[in-house]
């Protein structure tokens, strides 16, 4: 799927579902405060979410985490749309910066004129890009070392019953969601020469994946 097929499907598939989008998705979004609460960024650094949607979690995370700066990009005009408004009306707009990207080929440069982010997190939408190894080495580019990527998403439901699963992937796949059941292996793969997976942990009977990954000297 090319960029602008892309972004037009999921402005396609947002146009109406981001105005009630938050309401719906905390109930089955785990681990997303966890994520946040991990985040822990370095007073005055800079930290992106890559796939930011209606900015839920840059809004609850510039409030957690009060010294840094916060990023977000997304492939959606219309979740940017929403997400400007939920900045503005939470008086976050001197510290939230938002900016239309493709998660496999963004440049901070050229998007917000910094040169890399000491924290960088996809909360759910890993599921959501088709190349979705692409974003997370386009991520890592953009990650110094000693930073950190921090990553929830659906799991493999390998805890759960099997009606629970099918029944879960067939209804994802109708909002164009796929869990990616290759990533631990992924990570276990970039660990081996750009870094160090601090964290993996499949929670709540596998439903979802948690991961910590620290940018190394390498890679």
């Amino acid at each position: 799927m090319g960029d602008a097929a892309g972004a037009a499907l999921m402005d396609r598939l947002y146009r109406r579902q981001r105005h009630f989008y938050d309401a719906t998705r905390k109930h089955y979004l785990l681990g997303r405060d966890r994520l946040i609460d991990g985040l822990a960024p370095p007073s005055g650094s800079r930290v992106l979410e890559i796939g930011c949607g209606t900015a839920r979690n840059l809004v609850a995370a510039a409030r957690a985490w009060p010294e840094a700066q916060f990023f977000g990009i997304d492939i959606s005009a219309e979740m940017l749309d929403t997400a400007r408004r939920v900045v503005g009306r939470a008086g976050l707009a001197a510290r939230i910066e938002l900016a239309r990207g493709d998660a496999t080929s963004f440049d901070p440069a050229w998007l917000f004129g910094v040169p890399c982010f000491s924290r960088i997190f996809f909360s759910y939408s890993l599921s959501m890009i088709p190349e979705w190894r692409a974003a997370l080495a386009q991520a890592l580019i953009w990650l110094p070392a000693g930073g950190e990527l921090h990553i929830v998403d659906f799991g493999g439901q390998e805890r759960l019953p099997s009606w629970f699963r099918a029944g879960l992937r067939q209804w994802l796949a109708r909002f164009h969601v796929s869990p990616r059941d290759e990533l631990a292996a992924e990570l276990a793969a970039l660990a081996g020469h750009a870094g160090t997976l601090n964290c993996l942990e499949r929670p709540h009977g596998g439903y979802a994946q948690y991961a910590v990954f620290h940018r190394g000297l390498a890679g």
